[in-house]
């Protein structure tokens, strides 16, 4: 129970690696908000939440600033504190690079980059109280420069480094700000393990440890252990939890 009693926002948690996070963190004891548009996956992720601790669910478009500052202001409202900033949402395009368009940046940007901003700005005050965790989202898309992923890679390198900033400035706050970098088995790479056999099998073959992460036992005991106080010590890091796929130097 190393998050007993703690608090935690987690977005896009209504399903996949979001999902994983949230059960994780409730398994050991944090009470969890739950932040996503989808209503019906939503409710599910609050029922599975609640068998272990007590959560919250939101529906909201994290897109529009005003809706972080809401979240957060119930959450301490219900709870209390806040002790856990995950920042998990964002949606893409895969284009090639030339067919990329201002639209696929706006969305991209619009649904991970700004999302996370506001909602770092908005848990500011209560982590600094709490001498709280924030846990960012980068990708091998940005770090490895992956074909089709020019503006979801442009977006996660601008997280990356508003997030080192706030390390620095942060870290006199006791608060830490760190990323997790994956590759998980969401229910989108499920679809596409079923429509292109292939292809999946080619990207497997890839990664050392030869399997995709598990979105709960994979991912969300790394982002355990970054919410716990078994990483007071580490700020400003990317953690590369993808099987070995890329080693940082």
């Amino acid at each position: 129970m190393r998050l007993q009693g703690k608090v935690g926002i987690v977005t896009g948690s209504a399903s996949g690696i979001g999902r994983g996070i949230a059960l994780a963190m409730a398994k050991e004891g944090a009470h969890i908000a739950i932040v996503d548009v989808n209503e019906e996956k939503g409710k599910e992720t609050l029922a599975e939440v609640n068998k272990f601790t007590e959560g919250l669910l939101f529906i909201k478009n994290i897109s529009i600033k005003e809706n972080a500052d809401k979240v957060v202001d119930e959450v301490v409202k219900k709870f209390g504190k806040l002790d856990i900033l995950v920042n998990n949402a964002h949606v893409s395009r895969q284009v090639p690079f030339v067919e990329t368009t201002e639209d696929h940046f706006d969305l991209s940007f619009g649904t991970g980059f700004y999302p996370t901003f506001y909602f770092m700005k908005a848990a500011y005050p209560e982590l600094k109280k709490s001498k709280g965790k924030v846990i960012n989202f980068a990708s091998g898309a940005g770090l490895d420069g992956q074909p089709t992923q020019t503006s979801y890679a442009a977006a996660k390198e601008a997280i990356r480094g508003i997030s080192r900033v706030a390390a620095n400035e942060w870290g006199p706050d006791g608060i830490n700000v760190n990323l997790i970098s994956p590759i998980a088995l969401t229910p989108g790479v499920e679809q596409w393990r079923q429509n292109d056999p292939k292809s999946y099998d080619a990207m497997i073959n890839k990664i050392p440890l030869r399997r995709l992460g598990d979105t709960e036992q994979d991912i969300g005991r790394v982002a355990v252990f970054l919410a716990s106080d078994d990483s007071d010590y580490i700020t400003g890091q990317t953690l590369m939890v993808d099987g070995g796929s890329i080693k940082l130097r």
